[in-house]
């Protein structure tokens, strides 16, 4: 009479491939779904898919991505410029949409054109927008002279990295890159560059004395209650995958 063999335990799944109440944490990358909802998304959308199509054959995605160094330049100089002559705020302004084109339509067309530069692109679409985000800070900063002004610009830098850093590390711990929250993503803020700029050209730059205090404070708050939300919900993965198997 033959042993009958036992059979094979299953395999415990990684805790990576898990299905948590939190949705599905998969090991497969990602980043180019983005996830968060803003208030222009929709008709974003409807303009990249009818963009993309319409992009001249020569023009591939890498280069649309590393167009952010242009405008980046741009943007510091125009504020640098924007000392003795506020219209140079135009030229900001001209900068901020170039970049939010450029960046709008450089994953689509990859996607259309099927590059395959999905990890390349995440990682430098994302460094560039940093770039230029810290740009947009950096060239504000040339048009104040009080001392404690430039330090508080100095503080909005480093929130403005802190944010950003945010998303990315929540990216790295679940897998689902977020990048609009209430309604607001980056497109809203450009709008709000290009508002801050137009309005300075014409009312001076007075307003920073009580302006830039209040856009530190919002987004100081904003910040922190991000990097709490985040806190919180990892903390809950963690518990519920319950990795090291301990008591719960």
């Amino acid at each position: 009479m033959t042993a009958r063999r036992a059979a094979a335990p299953a395999p415990t799944p990684a805790p990576g491939a898990r299905r948590l109440r939190f949705g599905p944490v998969s090991s497969t990358f990602a980043g180019d779904r983005k996830h968060g909802q803003s208030i222009l998304g929709p008709i974003e959308r409807r303009f990249i898919n009818w963009a993309v199509p319409r992009i001249p054959g020569p023009i591939l995605s890498h280069h649309l991505t590393l167009l952010t160094l242009v405008w980046s330049a741009g943007t510091v100089g125009a504020g640098w410029m924007a000392r003795r002559n506020l219209a140079w705020l135009h030229v900001v302004s001209v900068m901020v949409f170039l970049q939010w084109l450029t960046d709008s339509l450089d994953g689509s067309l990859g996607k259309h054109r099927r590059q395959g530069l999905v990890k390349w692109g995440f990682f430098m679409d994302h460094l560039l927008d940093l770039l230029f985000a810290g740009s947009v800070v950096i060239a504000y900063s040339f048009l104040v002279e009080a001392e404690w002004l430039r330090f508080l610009f100095l503080v909005l830098l480093l929130v403005t990295c802190a944010s950003m850093a945010v998303s990315f590390l929540s990216f790295a711990a679940t897998n689902r890159f977020q990048i609009a929250w209430y309604g607001l993503g980056p497109t809203e803020i450009r709008i709000g560059y290009i508002a801050l700029d137009t309005f300075v050209v014409f009312a001076g730059t007075e307003l920073f004395s009580w302006g830039v205090p209040l856009v530190v404070a919002l987004n100081l708050a904003a910040l922190t209650m991000l990097a709490a939300q985040t806190s919180r919900t990892l903390w809950a993965i963690d518990h519920e995958a319950n990795v090291d198997g301990g008591p719960r």
